[in-house]
């Protein structure tokens, strides 16, 4: 009988009085993709970084191809044939595709020939995957569904036959999770094994063999995955029934909160992203704005949150008109409109900085945090305990840097940062992206609550069954433009996906 590719067997791992893993134990089969999925703080992240050396575990073995062995450094995972496809990916930014693919196998002596043939066989991998390759890039320059196949080259590169992929698809719009998909089950057909983590109880199901559920550090359930429904799946998680469909019925919208007209805005680059959108939110709805990737609608949610400045347009904020120089976070801030971005380690949260430290970020100088000029540390840390409880946000430490929270728990905390403020209109992005599936349903519930007490909800997502969840109007973008507008009632995935694809087919205003 063949043994499987990677064993871990009775792995225990705790960090001071959280216990992370307890008694883990999963056999991942060569020429399988094994779902592993759990909500978050159920060990998951802890067990990969187990598996691929940057942490050891407490107690436990782990076995490669039926034999006991140690791996006591990424180093000595990746000499074993194991990858890891890291939720935040571990490229340096300034070097090339080619360069950060052969980083760590280079020869010294004869660089240039090492970095020619290196270019052949990377030619060679992409076509065989296909993959997307730019060898002379920089890594900095390139969208973020090209940085993860530079990761999965990386991989592949040094013949890695088990890749671990951690939320791959988190950052990732719909058809360029298909592509993931499409490379993993290549893998798989190749003889390879993919350990694929991910909340999205779709994806598992579409993608794995296999899948093992964890539940507060332990194995609850391992089944093949043919064998296994979503409620049940989604159940054993959490340990309680969730529900996911549409949240209520559509609203009846009130006055205009946020109205834009003929908005332009370009990027960094001088590239337009935003081409003459006019756009208005009222109270008491939510509206999502759809689209594929390079759409626009990353920037128009930065715009809109005065983070990105806008070129011309005109704005008004509870009909009063507002110069586009003067909507700055600070000054949205003071009107009432919060924003999580659509990626908060980028421009949400401060890594380094304690959990009460980033509930408090752009809000220190107000009460309760600030009083006569100086921090109410002991408030600040009454709070930020009270919001770790109520957003469910583990381990419930306001002392602990945020570094040392899994991206779910991140996500939570920024999200009850800014709702427990109360806004009157809410910019969010990709607010489900990392979390579980029981944190899904909190935060859609916390965002219909927002609409039925009469505020505005401004929702960027690339998740069409959130839309579809939520959303009193889905608008559409496409090359910077407002394409169509659809409602919940007709918002079928292949109506949805024809607009997202730039294939126009309604005749209701896109604005009103």
């Amino acid at each position: 009988m063949t043994p499987p590719a990677l064993e871990l067997i009775g792995i225990e791992k705790s960090f001071g009085s959280i216990h992370a893993n307890r008694g883990v134990s999963i056999a991942f089969e060569r020429g399988s993709i094994h779902g592993v999925i759990g909500e978050n703080g159920a060990g998951k992240s802890t067990l990969m970084s187990i598996a691929y050396g940057l942490l050891r575990p407490d107690s436990g073995t782990i076995k490669r191809d039926g034999r006991a062995v140690e791996i006591t450094g990424p180093e000595v995972a990746i000499a074993m044939g194991i990858a890891m496809v890291h939720q935040h990916f571990m490229l340096v930014d300034r070097l090339t595709v080619l360069e950060n693919v052969v980083l760590g196998t280079e020869a010294v002596a004869g660089l240039s020939r090492t970095m020619t043939r290196a270019r052949d066989r990377l030619d060679a991998i992409a076509r065989d995957y296909g993959l997307s390759l730019r060898c002379d890039v920089r890594v900095r320059d390139l969208p973020v569904a090209e940085r993860q196949a530079v990761e999965i080259l990386k991989a592949l590169y040094r013949d890695s036959r088990i890749l671990i992929l951690d939320e791959p698809t988190s950052v990732l719009d719909a058809a360029q999770a298909e592509r993931l998909f499409a490379i993993l089950r290549k893998l798989r057909d190749d003889g390879r094994t993919a350990i694929f983590v991910s909340h999205k109880l779709a994806e598992i199901k579409a993608l794995t063999d296999r899948v093992t559920v964890l539940r507060q550090g332990r194995v609850v359930a391992e089944s093949a995955t043919a064998n296994a429904e979503s409620k049940a799946l989604a159940m054993l998680m959490v340990g309680r029934p969730v529900e996911l469909g549409r949240i209520g019925p559509p609203s009846r919208a009130g006055a205009p909160m946020l109205e834009v007209r003929d908005l332009r805005v370009h990027d960094a680059r001088g590239v337009c992203r935003v081409d003459g959108i006019d756009l208005v939110l009222r109270s008491g709805e939510v509206v999502a704005v759809a689209g594929v990737a390079g759409s626009g609608q990353s920037e128009l949610l930065l715009a809109l949150a005065g983070m990105l400045p806008i070129e011309s347009g005109r704005i008004r904020w509870r009909s009063q008109p507002v110069r586009p120089a003067d909507w700055t976070p600070s000054s949205i801030r003071r009107r009432g409109i919060a924003h999580v971005p659509i990626d908060p380690r980028r421009a949400g949260l401060v890594a380094e900085f304690t959990a009460a430290d980033n509930a408090i970020l752009g809000y220190h100088r107000d009460p309760p945090a600030a009083r006569h000029g100086w921090l109410d540390y002991q408030r600040i840390h009454q709070d930020c305990s009270a919001l770790m409880a109520e957003f469910d946000v583990r381990p419930a430490c306001p002392d602990a840097k945020v570094a040392t929270l899994s991206g779910g728990n991140q996500q939570k905390l920024l999200i009850g940062r800014e709702i427990t403020r109360d806004p009157d209109l809410l910019l969010i992005g990709e607010p489900t992206q990392g979390v579980d599936i029981g944190a899904v349903a909190s935060i859609r519930a916390r965002l219909a609550a927002m609409r039925s007490r009469g505020k505005a909800v401004l929702l960027i997502t690339s998740d069409i069954e959130q839309m579809q969840a939520l959303a009193d109007r889905i608008l559409v973008m496409s090359a910077g433009r407002i394409i169509g507008e659809i409602g919940p009632e007709d918002s079928a995935d292949e109506k949805l996906g024809m607009l997202m694809g730039g294939i126009a087919g309604t005749d209701r205003a896109a604005s009103t």
